[in-house]
C-alpha cells in the first residue's frame, strides 16, 4: 500500500513549469510520482524526457494521446499532427525517448492509503482522447465508468488541463490540471494523494520561465507558444466552452 502519490499530468515539454513541481517538498517525499500522459509534446520535449527518466523508478509513466502521435508521426504512421508544435517536438525526440513513449501504458492501477485501489488514465480508461469535464451529466460519467472493476474507488485522469475533484456514482474522480499548459490560472497544477485527495498549485517565476523557454527551445514560435500558455491566457469559462461539444 503507497502512503502518499504526487500526480502530474500534461507537463507539455514545459521544463521549467516540471523543475519547480520536483522541487516541492510533497512531491520530493512522495513514494512515486505518477506522470499521466501528454509529457513531451512542447517546447522542450527531450528535456524534460531526460529529466524524468533520471528520477529513475520513482516515475511510473502513462502515456497520452499527445505522447502517442509523437511516435506514430516519427515511425511513418500518420503525415502531420494538427499541433505545430508537437509535429516540431517529435523531430527532437532521441530513439530512447521514442522507444520509452511507445512502450508507455494506457493506464495503471495502485493500491493508495485512504484511497483503495486507484486507477490512473490520460483521459478516461477506454479512450486517450475522450473528454469528461467536471460537470459532465450523470449519464456520461456512466458510460466512461461502465467497464472499471467495482473495486476501483478512484479514478484520475488529465487530458483536459482542468483541475477538480469530484463523485461521480460512487467513485471520486480526480483530474490534477496541467504543470506545463494551465487554463484559467497560471501555475504548475497537479496533486497530492493519500490518504485524501489535495489539488495542488506550484507557484513559480513566470517571466522567467517564458524568458528560458524562448531562449533554449529552439521552437520559431516559442515566445508567443511560451506567453500564451505558461502566463494561462486561456480562461477557465474559454476552456471549458471548447471541450464542451464532447464533453
Amino acid at each position: 500500500m503507497l502512503k502518499r502519490l504526487a500526480v502530474l499530468s500534461d507537463i507539455h515539454g514545459v521544463l521549467p513549469a516540471l523543475e519547480a513541481v520536483l522541487a516541492e517538498p510533497d512531491v520530493r517525499a512522495a513514494d512515486h510520482l505518477v506522470v499521466t500522459g501528454d509529457i513531451a509534446a512542447g517546447p522542450q520535449p527531450a528535456e524534460v524526457l531526460d529529466l524524468l527518466t533520471g528520477l529513475g523508478e520513482r516515475v511510473l509513466w502513462i502515456g497520452g494521446n499527445a505522447d502517442r502521435e509523437l511516435v506514430e508521426y516519427r515511425k511513418g504512421a500518420r503525415d502531420t499532427i494538427p499541433d505545430p508544435i508537437a509535429l516540431w517536438a517529435a523531430d527532437r525526440l532521441r530513439a530512447d525517448h521514442l522507444d520509452l513513449l511507445a512502450g508507455l501504458p494506457a493506464s495503471l492501477s495502485l493500491p493508495v492509503r485512504g484511497l483503495g485501489q486507484v486507477v490512473f488514465c490520460h483521459a478516461t480508461p477506454r479512450d486517450d482522447e475522450e473528454v469528461v469535464l467536471v460537470d459532465s451529466p450523470p449519464e456520461r460519467w456512466a458510460e466512461v465508468l461502465a467497464d472499471l472493476n467495482e473495486r476501483i474507488g478512484t479514478l484520475v485522469l488529465g487530458h483536459t488541463h482542468m483541475p477538480f475533484a469530484r463523485l461521480a456514482h460512487g467513485r471520486m474522480v480526480v483530474n490534477p490540471g496541467s504543470v506545463g499548459m494551465p487554463y484559467g490560472r497560471p501555475g504548475a497544477h497537479w496533486a497530492l494523494l493519500g490518504p485524501g485527495v489535495e489539488l495542488r498549485r506550484t507557484e513559480f517565476d513566470t517571466d522567467a520561465a517564458v524568458d528560458r523557454v524562448v531562449h533554449e527551445s529552439g521552437y520559431p514560435d516559442a515566445a508567443a507558444w511560451a506567453d500564451y500558455f505558461l502566463r494561462a491566457r486561456a480562461t477557465d469559462t474559454e476552456a471549458m466552452r471548447a471541450f464542451r461539444p464532447s464533453g
